[in-house]
């Protein structure tokens, strides 16, 4: 059968629009309106790859050792590598090339080790790490009887601790909302395996419009980064559920055809996670350290999307070579369920 290219054309989007976020931020443009209402409407992208773990996740039993072994090369190593690249780049200009009074060196501080998972050059490694916990904990959840219920509370206990002042170490303070995400898109496939193709494509439709009018009229956002909650919980709630179920559903009906680019990205998607943002802070401190700045310059917004688009793709074949850069480390046993057996034809 055809391949349903839907995840991989939302898990191109999300990347695409992750590194516009960090170009946007980095040029000071992200208190646009016209970025703002980016903003608005994708706030659940980043919730969107602990959803689809959980979606092909088809299995999490057998023995726990291997699983958690297997998890920590493709997750952890990653992180460690490439949280050691961007330090790297980031500290030979901090302590060697930038005057010590500038913002990026004034703002280095010790407790960085152990208060977030962001590393100094590569601050998107910390979802590596808690893609790790939240993997390693549904794993010893679903293997004890009725324990994976307690994921329904999951979201109460991460803004709990956002009303907190996110207490916990390393920013796992988003583990919890995460783990939930990823039992939603256990139970998504269960509901769309049980469907017909008209049916899974009617109610996904109904999902998407209820998030629609929930975003417009009672509008809030979750960063999972930091574990905010902006606007009341119940109503985050709602639209991350009905986002990610519906728009995930529409797609998996339709059979959407691959649209090049975006689905080689989503194909691809750790090299551009993981390969630009030290490539980003490359570029800033260059410029920084010549006395420029790049707040409001379209010159530097235009060039940097197309250095960092640029030079990712070239790496693509490259990294994914490489097992500890990548986390492409071969399997013995394939877990994931094919995408066309998720929905019954008609």
């Amino acid at each position: 059968m055809k391949r349903n290219h839907a995840f991989d054309f939302l898990c191109g989007v999300c990347i695409i629009r992750m590194m516009m976020l960090h170009i946007t931020e980095v040029c000071q443009l992200a208190q646009e309106d016209w970025w703002q209402g980016v903003m608005y409407w994708s706030f659940f992208f980043m919730s969107f790859f602990f959803f689809k773990a959980g979606y092909f996740n088809k299995t999490v039993s057998g023995d726990s050792r291997a699983y958690c072994w297997d998890k920590f090369k493709r997750l952890m190593v990653p992180y460690f590598v490439w949280g050691a690249i961007g330090s790297v780049v980031y500290f030979a200009f901090a302590w060697f090339v930038l005057d010590p009074k500038n913002t990026m060196v004034k703002a280095l501080a010790w407790d960085h080790l152990w208060t977030t998972s962001k590393f100094y050059g590569n601050v998107p490694c910390w979802f590596l790490l808690s893609f790790f916990c939240a993997y390693i904990a549904m794993h010893f959840m679903v293997k004890v009887r009725g324990l994976r219920w307690l994921a329904l509370t999951f979201p109460l206990i991460s803004w709990w601790l956002y009303t907190q002042g996110n207490p916990l170490w390393l920013s796992l303070n988003n583990v919890f909302f995460g783990i939930f995400l990823f039992f939603l898109g256990r139970v998504w496939r269960w509901v769309l395996q049980r469907l017909s193709r008209p049916t899974a494509l009617l109610l996904s439709l109904v999902l998407s419009l209820l998030f629609v009018y929930v975003n417009m009229e009672r509008h809030g956002e979750y960063e999972m980064s930091d574990n905010l909650w902006h606007g009341d919980v119940w109503w985050i709630l709602l639209s991350t559920v009905t986002s990610l179920c519906g728009l995930s559903g529409v797609l998996l009906s339709v059979n959407l055809p691959r649209v090049p680019v975006v689905n080689y990205i989503g194909q691809h998607s750790m090299v551009f996670f993981v390969a630009h943002y030290p490539m980003l802070v490359f570029y800033k401190m260059v410029r920084s350290a010549n006395g420029h700045s790049l707040k409001a310059h379209w010159d530097d917004y235009i060039l940097l999307t197309a250095i960092l688009f640029g030079v990712c793709f070239l790496l693509v074949p490259y990294v994914e070579r490489v097992p500890w850069l990548s986390g492409r480390w071969k399997k013995k046993v394939e877990t994931e369920v094919p995408v066309k057996e998720t929905l019954k034809t008609e």
